[in-house]
């Protein structure tokens, strides 16, 4: 369940800033000198790459969720 909610804003995340994209692609031209603003391999890539860091970030939490007794969980609240 933390796995699949931290994979559901990663990816909404990843959508909203594909959308706005083009937005930060001018800006970006406009200030920095000689930069290509819509290289689709870097734009993969980094995608790629916080994806997987949001989904590692999802683990860790989702790893010591699983090591809790539902039992103990219950008590505590």
């Amino acid at each position: 369940m933390v796995m699949k909610r931290g994979a559901v804003l990663a990816l909404a995340g990843c959508a909203i800033g594909l959308v706005l994209f083009p937005l930060g692609a001018r800006l970006i031209r406009t200030t920095l000198y000689q930069t290509g603003t819509y290289d689709p391999a870097t734009l993969l890539l980094v995608s790629v790459l916080l994806l997987g860091v949001a989904l590692l970030a999802s683990y860790f939490p989702a790893r010591r969720a699983t090591k809790v007794d539902p039992m103990v969980a219950l008590r505590y609240e």
